[in-house]
């Protein structure tokens, strides 16, 4: 990458080499045929992309300061899918909020922004991480416009489980996305799972990509905090896909458990090996997993034709053990 040095002899990145999108990912904008554009919702700025297709639509929640480039695997592995994705205030490009807002506050906006759009009808929701949050309290708030829920590596807020990661850790990985200089060995630890085997895969998807500014990374960090789910998740009666990888230092799989406990009617899929970012990470399997829940008739754990029964699963997921050939 180019660099060109400023007056005080620091070395800044060329504009144009930043804003330059790798190989793979002009291939992926090309093939999954999102259009981006922006749009104000009650004077708040947001950059989005919008793939056109068929079926019901489904909005994607992304993580926490991640851009819509990092989830093209997603939307490339789920065909033809019409898929929203929404970048958060201070996530991406979309500019970052003057003053600190609350959970229910970001439900509010995406319940506008959909109605901009002109999506009146209920949607499915797929919520990542702090997106799993927000899409939560989106279909707490506004149980009439969900159809079906996913939550992936998600957890219920305060007092969630997160014992082998720390918020200060998560803070300090805010710039991966715009530190080039970063060694992605630094962060693959953070994230577990294909991460931790193959660290390059950090800097493949977000060097190229525009990273969340520090006060918009903060403001999701303080809608977070203190925001729970916990109380409210009886009242959740939307069918909801749960998925957790075992190898998630971020937010360890206990949590996912806690969800499909408070959740009625919900389901649990374990990720064997899955890190905090399997969704992006093993996009084709997990879209595989997400059509499937999409596509069930009945989703409460008593159709004959589940997931997991027409399998031999057990409920969680998990492989029954392969018995010896003389037993």
């Amino acid at each position: 990458m180019r660099l060109m040095s400023d007056p005080s002899g620091k070395k800044i990145h060329s504009l144009r080499a930043i804003r330059r999108l790798p190989p793979e990912h002009s291939v992926l904008r090309r093939r999954t045929r999102i259009q981006v554009d922006w749009i104000d919702v009650d004077g708040v700025r947001l950059r989005y992309g919008i793939r056109r297709g068929r079926g019901r639509p489904m909005l994607v929640l992304n993580a926490m300061g991640a851009n819509l480039d990092m989830l093209l695997p997603l939307v490339n592995a789920l065909d033809d899918a019409e898929i929203i994705v929404p970048e958060m205030p201070g996530a991406g490009r979309s500019p970052a909020l003057a003053v600190p807002r609350r959970m229910g506050w970001y439900a509010d906006l995406i319940s506008t922004f959909l109605l901009r759009l002109g999506y009146d009808e209920p949607l499915d929701v797929v919520g990542l991480s702090w997106g799993g949050s927000l899409a939560q309290q989106f279909a707490l708030d506004h149980p009439a416009e969900v159809n079906r829920l996913v939550l992936a590596s998600s957890a219920i807020g305060w007092p969630s489980l997160a014992t082998r990661s720390s918020t200060l850790k998560r803070l300090a990985a805010a710039r991966r996305y715009e530190r080039a200089e970063t060694p992605p060995v630094a962060v693959a630890g953070l994230y577990g799972g294909l991460v931790r085997r193959r660290p390059e895969l950090i800097s493949r998807r977000g060097r190229y990509a525009s990273g969340p500014s520090t006060r918009g990374y903060i403001n999701q960090l303080i809608a977070s905090l203190g925001w729970t789910s916990a109380h409210r998740l009886h009242r959740l009666h939307c069918p909801t896909l749960i998925m957790g990888g075992d190898d998630d230092p971020i937010v360890p799989l206990v949590n996912s458990r806690i969800l499909y406990w408070l959740i009625p009617k919900s389901y649990l899929h374990v990720v064997r090996g899955g890190g905090h970012l399997f969704l992006l990470m093993r996009a084709n399997e997990s879209a595989g997993v997400i059509r499937r829940f999409l596509n069930e008739r009945r989703y409460d754990g008593t159709d004959g034709a589940d997931y997991y029964a027409a399998r031999g699963l057990a409920a969680d997921g998990a492989l029954k053990p392969r018995l010896p050939a003389s037993a």
